[in-house]
């Protein structure tokens, strides 16, 4: 969900860390031993003893969670400026248009930051326009070892590219998104039903608990499942997506490029879900819900089924959309589920927004763009990894191996209380999978509950995604396309009530809002990258 509320917070804290404390932490933790002090560079390791480097100021604007802030006791901070050698500018901004206008106008007036994000979209344009940098010197597997090691195949990179070059580099992201549907099994234990395993399965329970009274309040104020529309579009998460075939937003299936909201099946898709509205199982609101609104519901006990994130019921997460329904009825019980157990739950995601450099920069002070490099690596890196998502050994967790013992108190008072600042310096690697960096994370305050949510959803199938973020082709505004797209998708099921017409629209649209031209360019991309010929059709 995107926040309402935007933030600019930029913090300089300049900081003169000792020539004898900077080479003992140059020469310490997560990086190989040949990582290179930057493209071409001479590997830390083999630098002669007394050598240092130049001390520089490094302006970087990157994107943060909501309701955090910087401190000016940063232990984050105070490491990356006496390893470096550097002064950190940290500017932050909660991603969204904001972020977005607020590069636009920082770009537009020559005042670039070092090193920057951007949506693929944004990046797109700063290329062609010639405002970056070629990363080719900068970003391969010499000068970021942990970069390469832990999180990409250089081979990947290549389907990256855009304007035909490599102007762009994406950040780590998580592989999957780790979806799942949670039902009130407390509800289910009332009506002498078991958790559903199959689409329709699901569907009975949905009606059982909308005509049933699972509350036992004597009422008619329940329903089987909810959603967030945002007043816009048909929500992923209703079930009749998967069940008719369309998984994810863009699919592989043989030599064929699916994009599944403009997909032919999706006549289908309307007609069931108007069903699920004529039956009266669906939470009648559902198209109006924004955010988390749906969710609350949930909460509040109106409704019985839910999609959501790994963290939905955890126990030991205070703020658990479960904790939160337990505050209201102590016997409250979700519990994941999967009807789709042979299908897949959705796609693996695709590389997000990249990191940039300005070719500006890159022109006038290279070593900048090294440093930045460096930086970033030592990010990438378990050292760093650790650093910017649990604070430091010995306070905030202790390290046996490669197994890491988190204590949450001083988490919570040095952390969290203090404007949960970890939650704007793991900007880089906002991904909460230590295993790929070879940790095991052990949270005391987890228990067996948890452990089995998290292992349950962590074996739903995945089907492979595209693996690219595809751009439109010059000229093409996507939005344009979608903004029609859903026009007619609120038609179908509001005014129609009947996928019956979707075909005739969906021919509009694909021809005169460019959305075939569209795909088959995205289809030539994905070929590309892939080294396999798919087509759009």
């Amino acid at each position: 969900m995107k926040p309402k509320s935007r933030t600019w917070k930029p913090l300089t804290i300049p900081l003169a860390g000792s020539l004898a404390l900077s080479l003992a932490l140059a020469g310490c933790g997560g990086q190989p031993a040949d990582n290179s002090n930057g493209a071409g560079g001479t590997p830390a390791a083999q630098q002669p003893a007394g050598s240092t480097k130049e001390k520089l100021t490094l302006n970087w604007f990157v994107t943060s969670e909501p309701n955090t802030n910087l401190q000016k006791d940063d232990f984050v901070l105070k490491t990356i400026q006496e390893k470096f050698n550097v002064e950190l500018k940290l500017q932050h901004m909660s991603p969204g248009t904001d972020y977005d206008s607020k590069i636009n106008v920082t770009l537009a007036g020559g005042d670039a930051p070092d090193m920057f994000f951007a949506t693929g979209t944004a990046s797109q344009k700063f290329a062609k326009d010639g405002l970056l940098a070629d990363l080719t010197p900068f970003v391969n597997p010499q000068t970021m070892p942990n970069y390469f090691k832990y999180w990409f195949e250089e081979k990947n990179l290549k389907a990256y590219a855009v304007e035909n070059g490599f102007f762009r580099a994406p950040y780590p992201y998580a592989t999957r998104a780790y979806r799942s549907y949670y039902v009130r099994k407390d509800w289910l234990d009332k009506l002498n039903l078991k958790v559903p395993q199959t689409y329709d399965e699901m569907m009975n329970v949905m009606r059982a608990f909308t005509f049933n009274d699972p509350d036992g309040n004597g009422k008619k104020d329940t329903y089987g499942f909810s959603a967030a529309g945002n007043g816009r579009q048909l929500s992923y998460d209703f079930p009749q997506w998967i069940k008719n075939g369309l998984i994810g937003g863009f699919m592989l299936e043989g030599d064929q490029f699916v994009d599944t909201q403009s997909d032919i099946r999706l006549a289908k898709v309307f007609d069931e879900v108007v069903e699920m509205m004529k039956e009266g199982i669906v939470d009648p609101d559902w198209f109006l819900n924004k955010g988390t609104q749906h969710i609350d519901k949930a909460v509040q006990g109106k409704v019985g089924i839910i999609l959501s994130d790994e963290k939905f019921a955890l126990d030991s997460l205070a703020t658990s959309y479960s904790n939160k329904t337990k505050s209201i009825n102590p016997n409250a019980d979700w519990v994941p589920f999967h009807p789709f157990k042979d299908t897949g739950i959705w796609t693996e995601n695709v590389p997000g927004s990249p990191f940039l450099f300005p070719s500006s920069v890159a022109a006038k002070a290279p070593e900048k763009v090294k440093r930045s490099v460096e930086i970033l690596d030592y990010l990438a890196s378990p050292e760093g990894f650790l650093l910017t998502h649990y604070g430091l050994e010995g306070k905030h967790y202790t390290k046996n191996g490669d197994t890491i013992t988190l204590n949450k108190a001083a988490i919570k008072s040095d952390i969290i209380d203090k404007g949960d600042f970890l939650n704007i310096w793991n900007f880089f690697t906002r991904v909460n999978e230590p295993e790929r960096v070879g940790l095991t994370v052990v949270d005391p305050d987890m228990t067996d509950r948890d452990r089995q949510i998290l292992q349950t959803i962590k074996s739903y199938k995945y089907i492979p995604s595209i693996q690219i973020s595809a751009a439109p082709p010059a000229g093409v505004n996507i939005g344009d396309f979608r903004t029609k797209l859903y026009e007619y998708h609120a038609k179908l099921l509001f005014e129609e009530k009947s996928g019956a017409n979707w075909p005739k629209y969906r021919e509009e649209i694909m021809t005169k809002y460019r959305g075939k031209e569209t795909f088959d360019f995205y289809a030539k991309q994905v070929s590309e990258a892939l080294g396999k010929t798919y087509v759009f059709k």
